[in-house]
């Protein structure tokens, strides 16, 4: 009896709840969690916002139990669905570390999921979301469609589309199966690509009755939302109530479901009593759905399906959703680029670059093939292209195996303006007010203050105040401009695989990193490298949110950079996705460091998109 209690209480389990509500002190909230789960000794992430929490975390079973009874006592989690599985205890390996079971992860974020990392035009309200189907519901609706007798969805002229709100790498190794239904699949990188797939579908999906689901429910509360915010035509919406794990306990035998539930933990994947593999190698098309190794597509990052007779040490892969969409480009020419070349001033976008010639990045899968990275670079403010390309000469020389740097100018011209320095001295007074003898090019900005009047004068002037370091943070407009500059030159002298800025330019390369989804076509990046940078007309975007491989160099506390404060380029880091960001922080002001070891790192986060 006592060797069966030992076993008992020895047993892992995982458990995944979420819930939206009215959270009138977070603060508070917070403490509980951070209290309970450590005294409980679990593992896992909790995300909590003004409007509910999302928890997944793992421990002993009756840890869990535990944690379920004291989260009861709060009336905000009335009605709560608990999702408690048992499972093997994670080991201290790459997976658990990547799906965040190996140490107790507390946030206070904006939003519970990020529906898109822009700003939609409609806001959805999740009290609008669509009607709840429990599982056995939905398997009826699943079954019954088409028939008249069916009370559980309206009749429809239309007919009735199944949706899958998951992403590419979730839906590869299992979905919903059924003759009577359309299903679509948005094949989607990330939960924020949904919007957009919707508007771009949405006079597909109107006047159907729309069915919902993904892996536990929490996606599809604000996607449905989504949906019927559009009014006329998208009214009914029904989602499936606990997403798919409750589905494969209701039908152990699968159901309507194929295949395998991709989960957020060490679990990596949960199947019903159908051993079938209904995911397929990336390379040889074999029978294959096991995530476990963690390989993912050399271009976007997304997880990729690739077995182990075909995947070798040091390989790259590409995605479906890269390949498809032309993400890599055969290497059937080159693009010819003059190193002396220095950009037009009428604003003919051309690109000043550090090799003669440019090999475009070629589609590879299998054994890693070396090629050089076309890194796109803007300079500061009031900088210019060759002087940026100056300053970095080091930098490039040092990187010359691995990367192609390629410097353009911004569009906005600046006026020529000198600052007076005062002394005792009349005599150096008077020589200090005469403007500089030399002749200089032209400095341009990639943001501007309001007040900007495009001047091009090639007259110096004196400037109008004292100088001001924290002056970028009043340079806020112009982003239309460039974008649009840069799109262009994109379009021309492109495509390029990563975007590198400093300073204003970082900021710049941020905004462009925001805006991915809006840009898809016209302008994509697989990294960006920020130096020095800070945040620019970003207050509502979440940490966490921008889903850009990134590396973020910058000064340290003490790090001697009287430009731009440790904690603006702290702040701008915190805004990517910190699974796929590498910070570097150094010592030696506002430049960018090519001596060992911050080289040394610099090459190793490039050497991952070779």
């Amino acid at each position: 009896m006592a060797n069966e209690e030992i076993i008992k209480e020895e047993d892992y389990g995982v458990l995944l709840y979420y819930k939206y509500a009215t959270i009138p002190d977070v603060e508070a909230l917070f403490n509980f969690y951070d209290s309970n789960c450590s005294s409980l000794s679990l593992l896992g992430r909790v995300r909590l916002s003004p409007s509910g929490v999302n928890v997944t975390v793992g421990g002993k079973l009756s840890a869990l139990e535990e944690h379920i009874a004291a989260v009861k006592l709060n009336s905000l989690f009335e009605g709560t669905d608990f999702k408690l599985a048992s499972c093997h205890e994670p080991s201290n390996d790459r997976v658990s570390m990547e799906c965040g079971f190996t140490s107790l992860s507390i946030r206070i974020v904006k939003e519970l999921v990020t529906l898109s990392s822009c700003p939609l035009p409609r806001s959805p309200e999740i009290s609008n979301a669509g009607k709840h189907l429990s599982a056995a519901e939905f398997h009826s609706v699943l079954h019954n469609v088409g028939n008249s007798q069916d009370k559980l969805v309206p009749s429809s002229d239309k007919g009735t589309v199944l949706i899958d709100a998951r992403n590419l790498y979730e839906t590869r190794i299992g979905k919903f199966y059924t003759p009577n239904v359309e299903t679509l699949d948005p094949e989607i990188r990330q939960y924020s690509d949904l919007p957009s797939w919707i508007d771009n579908n949405s006079e597909k999906l109107r006047g159907n009755n729309i069915l919902m689901y993904c892996t536990g429910g929490i996606r599809c509360e604000m996607a449905s939302a989504y949906i019927r915010s559009k009014g006329d035509g998208f009214e009914n919406v029904f989602q499936l109530y606990g997403g798919i794990q409750r589905y494969l306990e209701q039908f152990p035998d699968g159901g309507f479901f194929r295949g395998k539930n991709f989960v957020f933990d060490h679990r990596v994947s949960v199947g019903s009593s159908d051993s079938r593999i209904w995911g397929t190698c990336l390379l040889c098309s074999s029978p294959f759905d096991d995530y476990s190794s963690r390989t993912r597509c050399t271009y976007c990052r997304m997880l990729v399906l690739v077995c182990d007779n075909c995947r070798e040490k040091d390989s790259s892969y590409v995605c479906e959703l890269c390949q498809k969409n032309s993400q890599c480009i055969q290497p059937t020419s080159a693009t010819e680029f003059d190193d002396s070349v220095e950009i037009s001033e009428v604003r003919e976008p051309e690109a000043v670059s550090t090799s003669d010639r440019i090999a475009l990045s070629p589609l590879i899968s299998g054994p890693r093939t070396l090629r050089i990275l076309r890194i796109l670079c803007l300079h500061g403010f009031r900088q210019n292209a060759s002087g940026f390309k100056g300053r970095t000469a080091s930098l490039a020389k040092k990187l010359k195996s691995i990367a192609d740097l390629v410097f353009v100018d911004a569009p906005h011209e600046l006026a020529f303006i000198y600052h007076i320095r005062q002394n005792g001295d009349s005599a150096s007074a008077m020589e200090n007010n005469r403007p500089p003898s030399e002749s200089c090019s032209k400095k341009f900005s990639w943001l501007v203050a309001p007040d900007h009047k495009g001047e091009s004068d090639s007259d110096w002037k004196i400037a109008d105040s004292p100088f001001d370091p924290l002056q970028y943070q009043k340079q806020t407009e112009g982003f239309d401009k460039s974008i649009a500059y840069l799109k262009d030159l994109y379009s021309k002298a492109g495509p390029f695989d990563g975007i590198l800025g400093f300073s204003q330019g970082a900021a710049m390369a941020a905004l462009v990193c925001l805006h991915q989804q809006k840009l898809k076509g016209e302008m994509e990046f697989r990294f960006a490298i920020l130096c020095s940078g800070f945040a620019v007309n970003m207050s509502n975007c979440q940490q966490g949110s921008i889903n850009v491989p990134s590396l973020h160099i910058f000064g340290s506390d003490k790090g001697k950079d009287r430009q731009i404060e440790n904690q603006a380029s702290r702040h701008l880091a915190s805004l990517f996705e910190n699974g796929c960001s590498v910070v570097i922080e150094h010592d030696f002001g506002h430049i960018i460091p090519t001596r060992p070891p911050f080289i040394d790192q610099i090459k190793d986060f490039l050497k991952r998109f070779m």
